[in-house]
């Protein structure tokens, strides 16, 4: 098999492989979240629900100040490198003409430039994470094998998708090739990792909140 014959593979077969198994894994790990369901609330209301959930997301999207002095480091590096893999997903021309492609909807780009330092800043931050992860005794400890593999398979794509843009190592072929084989690897994990909590997040912050919201306490 050629470079291009393997780049045909990953861009073809592969990708619809691993798009089916995203899609398929996402819907079916919602419903089990959603089938459960939950008992019915006899207590009378002393609030709303509805006011209370909005309130838990809104007022969850940042940091207390104490939980801010106290893990200064894992709160900001949490926002560096989840911003920066939005913009870099989101936000990259080529990345924008794919998702039109797929779905016929699009929106502007940010520059080569900005995307690419965007990336350099979330490698970096990555590797800090990692850093920090391995030589805190507390997380060390709490940490296992999938914790290590969700960073692994998260920074990859961005590694990757840095080096077929400077063209580093081998032919823009296999470089651009390796990249999508290492989204797809994300893609494939994803359902069935800690990394579902990008779906999961809201769901259980509105579910807190509207519990509390109920009751007539503040989530």
């Amino acid at each position: 098999m050629t470079e291009t014959e393997f780049l045909m593979w990953v861009r073809g077969p592969a990708f619809q492989v691993a798009t089916l198994v995203f899609v398929i894994g996402i819907v079916v790990r919602l419903l089990e979240v959603l089938l459960l369901g939950r008992k019915p609330n006899l207590a009378d209301a002393r609030g709303s629900a509805m006011a209370g959930g909005l309130r838990t997301i809104l007022t969850r999207m940042w940091p207390d100040r104490g939980t801010l002095q106290r893990s200064t480091f894992t709160v900001v590096a949490g926002y560096v490198f989840h911003i920066g893999l939005f913009v870099t997903i989101f936000l990259y021309a080529p990345h924008i003409l794919l998702i039109r492609d797929v779905f016929g909807v699009g929106w502007p780009a940010l520059p080569t430039t900005i995307i690419d330092a965007t990336t350099v800043v979330t490698i970096i931050t990555l590797l800090a994470v990692l850093v920090y992860r391995l030589r805190s005794p507390v997380q060390r400890y709490l940490s296992g094998f999938q914790d290590y593999f969700v960073w692994l398979v998260t920074i990859l794509p961005l590694i990757t998708g840095y080096l077929a843009f400077h063209r580093i190592g081998l032919t823009p072929p296999m470089l651009l090739a390796i990249h999508i084989l290492s989204v797809e690897l994300l893609m494939v994990t994803f359902p069935f990792t800690k990394l579902m909590h990008a779906f999961t997040l809201f769901m259980a912050r509105w579910y807190n909140g509207a519990i509390a919201g109920y009751r007539g306490v503040r989530s």
